[in-house]
């Protein structure tokens, strides 16, 4: 039944509930009708009998008190009038039945016997009224009636009856009247129920549902609406996921893989079926690990192991895949376990062609460990080579050999021929030497014309019979360009690797320092190194000097002394001196810059030192006015190599502009050296400055027993007598007429002269004879901090 009505209409249900409704209220009317019409009327017809059993009883007091019986019948005659009323008795004060009054005479009925026991009641259709005559206090009778209320009952049953048949007939009339009005109701959801059907059926959720009223329905059609729209929207978002994702899997340029946990293809996208020359059906089924080549295949192994024991993290790998037709790519696998929730675990697997990245990294990594030009590995690599053979010989007390190359004249190929001749050289002699060593010693091109052979498991004498063989290659090497014909050296410096090496940049200074010893001593030869090499160790100082001059470059270690010059047959006003240079270690230790300057020659750095004196000292007398009055002349000492830097006389003139310094206090002195090696230059350098109004002096004159020729080309203000001449003057005859001599030229040629190391007074005396103009030496000044010079006029004053 429930069933049945759940299956029914909406329009049903409401009839139906409308029905049962007023059914309901109908029966429950009728029955609580009955029950108060016949409670209500028991009620009044108990009562009203009460009342007149009570007044026939008052009446009959008399009756009862005389005995008159008659007159008890006559009272009793007054129920005659109520058809209800079947018999009447009347009891006396015994409970003995004093008078009686029954209507039908046909019925056997008489008065009960007694009636002490009796009280009012109905009984079926019967009332049976009991009422005791009270005359002060004592009852002196009873009077007791018994009705028929059956005719009464059905009486009442008719009335009821009319009444309910107008409740029912109001009930249907309304049940008519009510169902337009559940129409307001169900036609509006049946309109919903059609709209709905139809957007099932035809999934078009641009259908909307019309709303009738804005009561609770138009609500629901509302909410309905709304809902259709949001399911429109995902439906056409999901649409669009749909095609991105049919977009991302089969279009995807990588390859997509869903495989089983033993490697079996679920599916597979269109991009990675043609990779594999397949189609799509084809590979679904197969092994993942039948397209990995043999050589990856633990590696694709161990791929799946992991996400199969750490399913949350997602790990990639690099590896060979065979394609169709057996060409192999390099795939960039990336991969992790996809935990579905109601079907077995599987992987997905993303693989990328990397193939031409993996080819360039290749080629770069090529590249950045190799040389271009000669194909042997770079410095970079032979360091790398070099930290292994050290680490070797430290783990099995092996021994190992560094050798150091330096192609001797091949500036010449490259000055005559051109950079690339000088490049097929440095093939040729690349592969030459890649030839002739053995199988696992280890070549490699250091940078310019510098080689690199690491030999390993070599003892020190086999070594040095292999670099005289390699000497003796390249000896005998000939080069030919075009027409012409070279033959080139090589200088080898060699050092050992064992347990007890340095690191490997030691181990290449060792090498170094030894190949330009090989240099040093001609050329064309091997030298192996030695710590007890006093050679190689003032080399490796020099080196060591190196960083420790570009480090005071830039945090300014190099401080500014001065030595005092002064004239010797006369007075001259104002202050004249050396500017020299010192250099402050990390203890604060003044170093002479007889420990310094030769590797700054030597490395090229002398140009940058120069420049820091100059900028410096100049800053230093523009800061100081009252100095700058009392100077008569400063010297600075200038490198060869400042004379040959271009840029140097654009520097000068920079300084004298900056700091306004005059130009006639500052005299540059150049070694004898130095001028000469490059005479030309030499020449136009001291004519550019001494136009602005410079003066110079020639250092050391005499130390390189050069022709005095070189000096009428030189102008040049002074002339500096070498200290070594000097200092013996009192002793040696030929320091004395080295000195007299040199004086002489330089008076003829109008050239002031200068003596360096004069320690004592005897010596300031006969250089005073001799005529020599300027002496400089500790037996005049020390050199000190510039703050500290003070102006000496005489040899006596500096004695003070």
């Amino acid at each position: 039944m429930i069933k049945f009505i759940r299956n029914l209409s909406i329009n049903h249900k409401l009839l139906l509930i409308l029905l049962f409704s007023s059914v309901s209220s109908l029966l429950f009317a009728g029955v609580l009708l009955i029950v108060l019409e016949i409670s209500e009327f028991q009620k009044n017809t108990r009562d009203d009998l009460s009342i007149l059993a009570q007044i026939i009883g008052n009446r009959s007091t008399a009756a009862l008190m005389f005995g008159d019986r008659d007159l008890a019948n006559e009272n009793l005659a007054v129920f005659n009038n109520l058809p209800d009323v079947q018999a009447a008795c009347l009891y006396d004060a015994q409970d003995a039945v004093f008078a009686q009054l029954q209507k039908n005479r046909d019925q056997e009925w008489t008065c009960p016997v007694s009636v002490k026991a009796e009280k009012t009641r109905f009984e079926d259709t019967y009332l049976r009224v009991v009422q005791p005559i009270i005359v002060d206090t004592a009852e002196v009778g009873t009077v007791y009636i018994q009705a028929d209320l059956t005719p009464a009952y059905w009486r009442k049953v008719q009335f009821i009856g009319l009444i309910f048949l107008v409740l029912a007939g109001i009930s249907i009339l309304t049940f008519f009247l009510s169902t337009p009005l559940l129409k307001l109701i169900s036609s509006p959801i049946r309109k919903l129920v059609d709209k709905v059907k139809k957007i099932s059926e035809t999934q078009d959720y641009s259908l909307r549902a019309v709303k009738v009223n804005d009561d609770e329905l138009g609500v629901l059609v509302d909410a309905f609406n709304g809902l259709i729209a949001t399911v429109e929207a995902q439906n056409q978002a999901l649409t669009l996921a749909k095609d991105r994702y049919l977009a991302l899997y089969d279009d995807n340029p990588t390859m997509v893989f869903n495989l089983k946990v033993d490697g079996r293809i679920l599916s597979v996208n269109r991009t990675g079926a043609r990779y594999l020359g397949l189609s799509v059906d084809e590979v679904q089924g197969c092994s993942i690990f039948d397209f990995i080549h043999r050589d990856d295949l633990p590696i694709m192994h161990d791929l799946v192991a992991c996400c199969l024991t750490r399913p949350l993290l997602v790990y990639k790998q690099e590896l060979r895949q065979i394609c169709n037709k057996g060409r192999i790519i390099w795939v960039r696998a990336t991969a992790r376990l996809v935990e579905a929730e109601y079907q077995q675990s599987s992987l997905l697997l993303v693989g990328e062609d990397i193939t031409e990245a993996r080819l360039l990294s290749e080629n770069i990594a090529y590249q950045a460990s190799h040389d271009a030009l000669t194909g042997l590995a770079n410095r970079s690599q032979f360091d790398s080579y070099i930290k292994q053979a050290v680490a070797l010989a430290y783990a099995d007390n092996s021994e190992h050999i560094l050798c150091y190359l330096d192609l001797d004249q091949f500036k010449v190929v490259n000055d005559t021929c051109g950079h690339l001749a000088g490049d097929e050289l440095l093939r040729q002699l690349g592969e030459l030497l890649r030839k002739h060593t053995r199988k696992q010693d280890f070549v490699a091109r250091l940078g310019g014309d510098e080689f690199g052979v690491l030999m390993i498991n070599c003892s020190l004498n086999e070594a040095f019979r292999a670099c005289e063989n390699l000497r003796d290659l390249v000896k005998d090497f000939r080069f030919g360009w075009e027409d012409r014909g070279f033959t080139i050296g090589v200088s080898i410096g060699i050092s050992a690797i064992n347990g007890s090496s340095g690191n490997a940049v030691d181990l290449l200074k060792e090498a170094d320092a030894a190949c330009y010893a090989a240099k040093d001593n001609g050329r064309n030869r091997v030298h192996v190194f030695s710590p007890d090499d006093e050679e190689l160790a003032m080399r490796q100082g020099e080196m060591q000097w190196v960083e420790k001059i570009r480090q005071g470059l830039e945090k300014n270690r190099f401080y500014l002394y001065g030595q005092p010059i002064v004239a010797i047959a006369h007075h001259e006003e104002g202050l004249h001196f050396e500017a020299l240079v010192r250099y402050q270690d990390d203890d604060g230790r003044i170093i002479p810059p007889g420990a310094f300057l030769p590797a700054a020659e030597r490395y090229n750095l002398a140009p940058a030192l120069d420049r820091w004196v100059i900028s410096h000292l100049f800053e230093w007398i523009a800061t100081k006015p009252d100095f700058l009055d009392k100077l008569s002349l400063c010297s600075i000492n200038l490198s060869g190599l400042s004379m040959s830097d271009e840029t140097m006389p654009a520097f000068l003139a920079e300084q004298f502009s900056k700091w306004e310094i005059p130009a006639h206090k500052i005299c540059f002195e150049v070694t004898e050296t130095a001028a000469i090696a490059n005479l030309s230059h030499a020449i136009q350098f001291i004519t550019q400055l001494k136009e602005r109004g410079c003066l110079f002096s020639l250092d050391d004159f005499g130390s390189g027993l050069s022709s005095f020729a070189y000096l009428k080309n030189l102008p040049v203000d002074f002339l500096k007598i070498d200290g070594l001449f000097v200092k013996d003057i009192l002793d040696d005859k030929v320091d004395l007429a080295m000195v007299k001599s040199i004086n002489e030229v330089g008076q003829v040629m109008g050239k002031k002269t200068i003596a360096e190391f004069v320690e004592n007074e005897k010596i300031f005396n006969l250089l005073n004879v001799l005529g020599v103009d300027y002496a400089q030496g500790y037996g005049i000044g020390k050199p000190v901090p510039l703050d500290e010079l003070k102006l000496i006029k005489s040899f006596a004053a500096a004695s003070k």
